[in-house]
């Protein structure tokens, strides 16, 4: 039987809420409770997939590099989200990006061959699994606009509106951690908030970045 910890856990993922009380305590049964400290790494890119991850508290980021060590962030990650669901379904299941805690972290980790047979056996599961591969293509497919088609004053008015209010919000980004976002380099970051700040758009304070002007911010991010 699986522990009440875990059930509850697995209760308050996004992707398993709505799914049967029976089907939930199915997947508690096969999950186990994974803690990280703030920096860890929790996969590699290029590894073998050892297992599916929810998280259960905490905020993680998910990132690829190059041969040449530039990040590309694909997302930050909160409670209740999952993260490498796609590995066990493929011929070579190896994971896709890395994935590290930003915070002290709390996780659901299902092995992968445990989590196919639980696919193939619980058809409400398949189900919720194939939404979240349908929002993840979205996601992706919207990074790839922002990448090929907005250039990078689009794209930093875009980061800092979104970023503007909510949890973030409080946040201190350094330049290299908003380059990693934008698919760019430190020192574009520094020129174009230098701009930026210039021609009256944002303050820049230290680390905290205060938006003066949403409208004009707005227009460019939509350019």
């Amino acid at each position: 039987m699986p522990t009440d910890e875990t059930l509850t856990a697995v209760r308050e993922i996004g992707l398993l809420r709505a799914l049967p009380e029976r089907v939930l305590a199915r997947v508690a049964y096969t999950a186990r409770l994974e803690r990280y400290r703030p920096g860890e790494i929790v996969i590699l890119e290029g590894e073998p997939c050892r297992a599916v991850f929810f998280v259960v508290a905490g905020r993680l980021r998910v990132w690829r590099s190059s041969a040449e060590g530039r990040e590309q962030v694909l997302t930050d990650l909160e409670h209740g989200q999952a993260f490498n669901t796609v590995p066990p379904f493929l011929a070579l299941p190896v994971n896709h990006a890395t994935v590290r805690a930003l915070t002290s972290a709390t996780l659901l980790a299902i092995a992968c061959d445990d989590f196919v047979e639980l696919v193939r056996a619980e058809p409400e599961l398949a189900l919720a699994v194939l939404r979240d591969f349908a929002d993840r293509i979205v996601h992706l497919v919207n990074l790839v606009e922002d990448l090929s088609l907005r250039s990078v004053r689009g794209r930093l008015a875009r980061f800092l509106l979104e970023r503007a209010e909510g949890p973030a919000a409080a946040q201190r980004w350094t330049q290299d951690e908003i380059a990693a976002h934008l698919g760019t380099v430190r020192d574009v970051v520094g020129r174009t908030l230098r701009a930026f700040a210039d021609e009256g758009l944002v303050r820049i304070e230290r680390q905290r970045i205060v938006v003066l002007d949403r409208e004009r911010l707005e227009a460019l991010a939509e350019a």
